[in-house]
């Protein structure tokens, strides 16, 4: 993870930033899906978690070695998102780069389909079952998130990210083909 490429969301009058960082996320994780790639991983310098200002910002930096981040920056998976981005070069990471893991984070969200599972494994009614998951519905989810459409299972879901403390040592691992992981860590400056 020595290099990096970061890209800026321009201002548009038409298109909210969450839901252009949406559309920049989902042809990442497309690119991604498509290189087959583990070793690039994504952070978002402009992170806020909270109820009320929680977003991934507009800035994605995406992390890798210099090869990785110029093959998939030599693909075509920024068509139709060059009017609404600034790309930078790939850059060699500062020297006295921090080092974060940003992860996917799930949440039980009370869906229906949830409710019914836990209404049939525990032997109690639906509406039961609802009353149980209504709590958990009712819970305020405090990090960001983009709606994803997954690649290998054509499901739409919303994807939680959470940017853990940062800390001085890098750990090395696999990252998802949404540049997260659950134990690497990638460089935050």
């Amino acid at each position: 993870m020595d290099y990096y490429v970061d890209i800026h969301l321009r201002p548009d009058p038409d298109f909210a930033p969450e839901m252009l960082m949406g559309a920049l996320y989902n042809k990442l994780h497309r690119a991604l899906f498509g290189l087959q790639a583990a070793d690039v991983g994504a952070s978002f310098p402009g992170y806020k978690h909270g109820v009320r200002a929680r977003t991934l910002g507009n800035h994605l930096r995406l992390h890798g070695t210099q090869a990785r981040l110029q093959q998939l920056m030599s693909a075509d998976w920024l068509t139709g998102m060059r009017d609404h981005t600034q790309v930078s070069e790939v850059t060699t990471v500062p020297t006295n780069a921090q080092h974060i893991n940003v992860a996917r984070k799930q949440f039980n969200t009370g869906s229906e389909s949830r409710a019914k599972r836990y209404a049939k494994r525990h032997n109690i009614s639906d509406e039961e079952a609802r009353k149980i998951y209504a709590k958990v519905a009712a819970r305020r989810i405090e990090l960001p998130f983009v709606q994803i459409n997954s690649r290998s299972t054509q499901q739409r879901f919303s994807l939680f990210i959470e940017h853990r403390k940062p800390q001085k040592n890098s750990v090395a691992g696999a990252f998802n083909h949404y540049g997260l992981s659950s134990n690497a860590t990638v460089p935050w400056f």
